[in-house]
């Protein structure tokens, strides 16, 4: 039964309508991703504006403009200091995923979002009056606060009041959110990049402000989940909140199955310790391998320096921000096509399709620089070729902007049960942004070293993750966020795994196999 078996173990469907209520609070909740995206977006272009480089990594900017012939081309930007400025937020997003957990259990998911929004705002503040390394980096550190506390809490929040037919789609608003983040970042140094008078930078960074703004206004006027409202005792207004979300009365049955889910939570006094229990091996996995995976299709590389990287293949300044306008624009609209799809197709097709074609792009991208830069890093690149290395990078974002981009949130927010949710969802947090910190840190100096050979570093991981789908990872569209333990049973390979008395809902055996 391994491979290419999508196994969807028997499952309720509670029934319910889709209310403009759930509708327009997943909406305010997914802005929540406008902080991350925002800032993915706004680093790699600040670090590719003269001035900025010039106050603050003077170095950099010399080796940039050496016009000798003699400038290895994979090797301009690699600085250790530059890189700490854009990775420094994700090591504080680590730290403060862990702190988050317990935020968003005791006080709620509403709570850690409203948290991460006014400490994100700070950082936002700090950056934009920077006048030396030391502040760039604190105002950094305190956005990665921020970015963490929103990882940790949007995901979970969205997964919790979605309807199961619809949880794929309103969750990946979250990723929506990132995507238009990252555009509206790239438009945003597109334009500060022509101001006169050497400000423009700061404006980039200071802006960061209005996403932060409307995720803190939003989450003062969110209502929390209903799991939420039962892992903290507030069983009334858990079943009413139930209803208004649901748009009906009836609510008995899904109601029982969430309050069986918190009764089972509320035994569990270590959530830490719980989670490294043999019943929660898949779960754990997926946190781990799914976050890992995701960093490694090497996306961040797209996002946090294409317009260094397009200025390394050839293009000018003002070519360089638009090329990067234009890639965000493509993963904007392609994330539109995983909305439309996920609940009908299922995760895993496009989990599959999508890395098959970043495969390809990948491959295609390292051979192209091979050719035209050698392993010296000597040479020019034609405009042709240059116009060709954009849209197979714009592909490759498509493919992750409907596949890793929006499913690696969606899949771990979606497969725990509620007694291990927290931390679980801090597990996934804090696994991406160590590896989204460990890429930041190491690309500049890993294109130096690699060359061209890093994009088929990054497609030999793509493949591997691919593989790893195909066999471990279960369909879990249209399943009940409490049941989830009953698609894990009838797994090949984690069936072992679950226990009897981990099935909530549904308690006989058949199932239904589809080929995909």
């Amino acid at each position: 039964m391994a491979g290419g078996m999508a196994i969807q173990g028997d499952t309720r469907d509670y029934g319910g309508k889709i209310t403009m209520f759930v509708l327009v609070t997943c909406l305010v909740a997914a802005t929540g991703g406008l902080i991350f995206g925002y800032d993915l977006g706004i680093s790699g272009g600040v670090t590719s504006m003269d001035v900025f480089l010039k106050k603050f990594f003077p170095g950099v900017y010399k080796k940039m403009k050496d016009d000798s012939g003699r400038t290895n081309q994979y090797c301009k930007f690699d600085s250790q200091i530059l890189t700490s400025f854009t990775s420094s937020l994700y090591i504080a997003a680590l730290v403060a995923s862990f702190c988050a957990s317990a935020t968003t259990r005791i006080f709620g998911r509403k709570f850690s979002m409203l948290t991460g929004g006014v400490v994100f705002l700070v950082g936002s503040a700090l950056n934009g009056a920077a006048e030396n390394v030391a502040m760039l980096i604190i105002g950094r550190i305190l956005l990665g606060v921020g970015v963490g506390y929103a990882n940790q809490s949007v995901p979970v929040y969205l997964s919790e009041m979605a309807p199961a037919k619809l949880r794929g789609a309103l969750n990946m608003g979250f990723q929506l959110a990132i995507t238009i983040g990252i555009l509206a970042a790239n438009l945003v140094n597109y334009g500060t990049a022509k101001i006169k008078g050497g400000y423009g930078w700061r404006v980039s960074l200071a802006l960061a402000a209005v996403p932060a703004i409307i995720m803190t206004v939003g989450a003062i006027f969110l209502p929390d989940t209903p799991n939420s409202l039962l892992e903290r005792g507030h069983q009334e207004k858990a079943k009413i909140m139930l209803q208004k979300i649901r748009g009906n009365e009836d609510v008995e049955e899904e109601f029982s199955d969430l309050i069986e889910a918190s009764d089972a939570a509320k035994k569990i006094e270590h959530p830490w310790r719980n989670i490294l229990q043999p019943r929660y091996r898949p779960q754990l996995t997926m946190s781990i391998m799914i976050p890992f995976f995701q960093q490694f299709t090497g996306i961040n590389v797209i996002m946090f320096y294409a317009p260094v990287l397009f200025k390394t293949i050839g293009f000018g300044d003002d070519a360089s921000l638009m090329s990067a306008v234009i890639s965000g624009l493509v993963n904007m609209f392609a994330t539109f096509v995983s909305i439309g799809t996920v609940d009908r197709v299922g995760r895993r097709m496009l989990f599959l399709e999508g890395g098959i074609q970043m495969l390809i792009c990948q491959i295609l991208v390292g051979v192209i620089l091979g050719m035209k830069f050698g392993v010296e890093g000597v040479g020019s690149m034609s405009k042709s070729s240059s116009y060709l290395v954009l849209f197979l990078i714009c592909a490759y974002v498509a493919a992750f902007a409907w596949s890793w981009g929006p499913l690696g949130w969606l899949v771990p927010s979606e497969i725990f049960p509620l007694e291990i949710r927290s931390a679980g969802q801090a597990i996934n947090v804090s696994v991406n942004m160590f590896f989204t910190f460990i890429i930041a840190q190491l690309f500049l100096s890993m294109l130096c070293h690699m060359k061209f050979g890093l994009f088929f570093f990054f497609g030999g991981f793509v493949l591997v993750m691919t593989l790893f789908i195909f066999f471990f990872l279960p369909e879990t569209k249209n399943v009940p966020i409490e049941e989830m333990n009953n698609i894990w049973k009838k797994h090949w390979f984690w069936g072992k795994y679950i226990p009897d008395d981990a099935i909530i809902g549904v308690h006989h055996t058949s199932m239904k196999v589809s080929n995909y």
